[in-house]
């Protein structure tokens, strides 16, 4: 599945979701974007050469729910060969295997550790996408109650659609 993750300020990340590797988190993340679920969400955790995580908290860092999806990563029985490289897109979840709803993270660098441990689901598709993630994550930080790293001005999800 082609997507594109379309931000207010008019930068737009390209990527394709694999749905052989995990084929329930693509299906669970396509029917959030068939809801429009991510409009006016926002990247919420910025950290360079990591990753950049949203998709869960709108500008007043106010959570937005939805139900969660099985975690298809090889410690929790799935075998997803996918690698948490430059451009990948993940599953955010809390130390339970299968927490993840709706935020996802894209990684600004190669983090090897998290293979094997997160729903890798897809790839950004080019270098200006991977340029654009890693531009977010350069984003100055404060805190925000219990969350750190937080973009001092908010990276907004315009919309994010099929392609």
């Amino acid at each position: 599945m082609k997507i594109q993750i379309v931000l207010q300020d008019g930068r737009t990340m390209r990527a394709t979701l694999d749905e052989q590797a995990a084929p329930l988190t693509v299906a669970h993340f396509g029917k959030l974007i068939d809801e429009n679920f991510f409009h006016g969400l926002i990247f919420h955790r910025v950290i360079p050469g990591f990753v950049i995580q949203g998709g869960g908290l709108d500008e007043q860092m106010q959570p937005k729910r939805c139900d969660s999806v099985r975690g298809e990563f090889r410690s929790n029985g799935t075998d997803n060969p996918l690698r948490h490289t430059v451009g990948a897109l993940s599953m955010a979840r809390t130390m339970f295997p299968n927490s993840a709803t709706s935020q996802f993270f894209i990684c600004v660098d190669d983090v090897p550790h998290l293979d094997g441990e997160y729903a890798a689901f897809g790839y950004l598709d080019d270098q200006p996408s991977r340029d654009i993630a890693i531009s977010i994550a350069m984003s100055p930080t404060k805190s925000v109650g219990m969350y750190d790293d937080v973009p001092k001005t908010p990276v907004v999800i315009d919309r994010i659609e099929r392609v």
